[in-house]
């Protein structure tokens, strides 16, 4: 597999790797490019959610080094885990990620993505093996005044609806644990991890089916022959392909593995300012590259709460990690029905890898 320009990721090969969240749509399409790299992938999830998933479709699970399932919010059993395995590199990716859910189940998604992070971080403490953790929150973590300027590392944690709160919540307690158990200054004495989080804007690709979100939401309908509704039509994203992000967090964890004193903080990882546009509009350009479908506004001021504009500023990626997106939103999107279109007749493990070798020459 190619590499990129930047970026030498065989420092991954042989390298013990846990992954939380594997079974999901990020989760994924990392354990399929830390497996090709050569990494012994060990998975922390729950089931995946459908059939089709990516996780399901590529087999993933049959290739990595350990497919386990358990919930993030069992201490104990993160604990277990941890000390089974020994890992070198951790990604904490498992969340409850949809902002409607977190409505109707604001509890469990403070106890997925607060002290289900807390959890990782407790056993990360609890084992000696562990060198570089990477926790990934997510764009909706800033405290959103629907800015035109988009958000930096520094600025202030928030969020109005229970799954947003929830991850501004995660990073403020990812600062408390660096500071307090793995601060820095004390790296070689006191500790030797390196710990680090990442913000991703919206994410599409192949092989996501989660509810309420626009790519998923449009296949659906494309492939029940229906009209594609349209909710928040006006709503401006920084939509990103998946390997945009994972690109970085791989990058990232590189970086810390190389300098584990100077990576040790927030990043964003967002695409260019022309792939930050409204929902109607991506809905638009990936029935363009899927070649049909129909799209209704559906717009009620009466509904649940979401933001109208958010966007990520990216230059402190792009300054010192020297990350950089490859894709505009047509090149995302392309991507994403290229997916869509095969994973019925073809192997959903070798389209993904194909997308990654495409990714990587971009």
């Amino acid at each position: 597999m190619r590499e990129t320009s930047n970026a030498d990721y065989s420092i991954f090969r042989g390298k013990r790797v846990l992954i939380t969240g594997h079974t999901g749509f990020k989760g994924s399409w990392l354990s399929i490019w830390l497996h090709t790299i050569g990494a012994e992938v060990i998975g922390v999830s729950l089931d995946p959610t459908t059939p089709k998933d990516n996780f399901v479709l590529s087999r993933i699970g049959e290739k990595i080094t350990a497919d386990l399932r358990a919930d993030i919010r069992d201490r104990k059993k993160m604990q277990e885990i941890f000390h089974q395995y020994q890992p070198e590199i951790v990604f904490h990716l498992a969340a409850q990620p949809l902002v409607r859910l977190s409505y109707d189940i604001p509890v469990e998604t403070y106890e997925t993505n607060v002290m289900g992070s807390i959890h990782i971080m407790e056993a990360v403490r609890n084992t000696p093996s562990v060198r570089t953790v990477v926790m990934i929150t997510t764009d909706k973590c800033y405290e959103n005044r629907e800015q035109l300027d988009g958000y930096r590392e520094n600025d202030p944690m928030g969020g109005y609806d229970p799954y947003s709160s929830s991850k501004g919540a995660a990073e403020i307690a990812i600062s408390s644990w660096r500071r307090s158990f793995f601060n820095p200054a004390d790296y070689g004495t006191k500790h030797h991890v390196s710990i680090a989080s990442a913000r991703a804007g919206n994410v599409i690709g192949g092989g996501d089916w989660a509810g309420n979100r626009i790519v998923p939401d449009c296949i659906r309908a494309l492939e029940a022959g229906q009209p594609i509704e349209i909710r928040n039509p006006q709503a401006i994203r920084p939509w990103q392909h998946v390997l945009e992000p994972l690109s970085g967090y791989l990058l990232l964890a590189a970086r810390m593995q190389q300098d584990p004193v100077k990576y040790c903080e927030g990043w964003n990882f967002g695409p260019e300012q022309d792939s930050v546009c409204t929902v109607w509009d991506v809905a638009s350009i990936l029935l363009q590259h899927y070649g049909s479908g129909e799209l209704i506004d559906c717009h009620n001021p009466e509904a649940l709460h979401e933001a109208n504009l958010l966007m990520l500023n990216i230059n402190k990626a792009k300054a010192q990690l020297g990350w950089h997106p490859r894709m505009n939103i047509h090149q995302c999107m392309e991507l994403t029905a290229d997916w869509y279109k095969r994973y019925v007749s073809e192997n959903a493990y070798d389209i993904c890898i194909e997308e990654i070798d495409k990714y990587l020459t971009c």
